[in-house]
């Protein structure tokens, strides 16, 4: 693969820096997104440094909004800057719309939009303490739901994107939230499912499921729905290996690993017990040196599988052990 670049332009200046990038304005109408080598999980960010992640997601992204491109499907990517950055179209930040105007344009869409294709992950956890029941999900009265269980149709789910921990909205919240209407709805979530059956006839041949992912728009100058920020990576999505899950075993191509170690340490339970006090979140603490190495290697891996590109490292990452 050899991903679009942008011409170059004057020095960027520092906006925000958000949970695993950095935002730099190049001009009123372009930022950079800049990926670091850090990693965030349950919404907290760990003190740990994960070599090559950031070019991974940088060059994994631009491999998706070039197919994404290829399907007629307005984005914000203009290129990639470098290794780990790449150059996007600039809207507004505004966490209520409606601030801008009766009809607003030039805005991110405050809202994170889920589709669903597997029983996995937080649905999983709700699966199993009730809160969701299978029949909700399109499975038949009374039939059990397994783990990793394929849904009988796409199950879509929206969350704040804006506000400190994400959470869960129903339909007509997030219209109000977003300043959408129901055909805009509509539309997002015919945009995702195209993108989505796309991206799972590419990786196909390379033997892997995509289970589930995020993606997040914004309404340009035009009033155009656009696809921004980025989707189908090992942090924004889960990817499960075809031929393991034929045999009955989930081997997770993603951030799940990561969250499955603090999952086991006995952290996420003691954060879920704190949010739900509302008392103070505990301090996640830092990856092991051992699973540092390995979830670098899982992020290389990912990148080679989704793209179907060996990775040669072309930023100045100390090498993966």
């Amino acid at each position: 693969m050899t991903p679009s670049t942008t011409p170059a332009s004057p020095s960027p200046t520092y906006v925000r820096r958000g949970k695993v990038k950095e935002v730099w304005a190049v001009s009123p109408t372009e930022l950079e997104f800049r990926f670091t080598n850090d990693i965030s999980v349950f919404d907290k960010h760990i003190p740990s440094e994960i070599p090559h992640k950031g070019e991974t997601l940088a060059r994994t992204a631009a491999h998706w909004f070039e197919l994404t491109g290829r399907l007629g499907i307005p984005h914000h990517f203009l290129g990639l800057a470098g290794p780990t950055a790449m150059r996007v179209k600039r809207v507004q930040v505004v966490p209520n719309p409606r601030t801008l105007g009766p009809h607003p344009k030039n805005y991110l869409v405050p809202l994170e939009l889920i589709v669903r294709y597997y029983v996995a992950g937080s649905l999983w956890d709700r699966v199993k303490s009730g809160k969701v029941t299978g029949e909700s999900l399109g499975f038949r009265p009374g039939q059990t739901v397994a783990f990793g269980a394929k849904l009988p149709e796409p199950h879509f789910e929206v969350t704040t994107k804006l506000e400190p921990v994400d959470r869960l909205l129903g339909w007509e919240e997030a219209m109000a939230l977003a300043c959408l209407d129901r055909s805009d709805l509509d539309r997002l979530r015919e945009t995702i499912l195209r993108i989505d059956e796309a991206m799972q006839r590419e990786i196909a041949p390379r033997g892997l499921l995509h289970v589930d992912g995020k993606k997040e728009f914004a309404v340009d100058a035009d009033g155009t729905l656009m696809v921004v920020d980025t989707f189908g990576t090992a942090d924004e999505d889960r990817f499960w290996d075809r031929a393991a899950y034929e045999r009955g075993r989930f081997v997770d191509f993603s951030k799940e690993f990561v969250r499955q170690h603090y999952r086991s340490t006995g952290y996420y339970a003691q954060l879920e017990a704190a949010r739900e006090r509302g008392a103070p979140e505990p301090d996640i603490p830092p990856l092991p040196p051992l699973l540092i190495d390995e979830v670098s290697r899982l992020y290389t891996t990912v990148f080679e599988r989704l793209t179907g590109t060996a990775f040669q490292p072309l930023s100045r990452d100390a090498p993966a052990a």
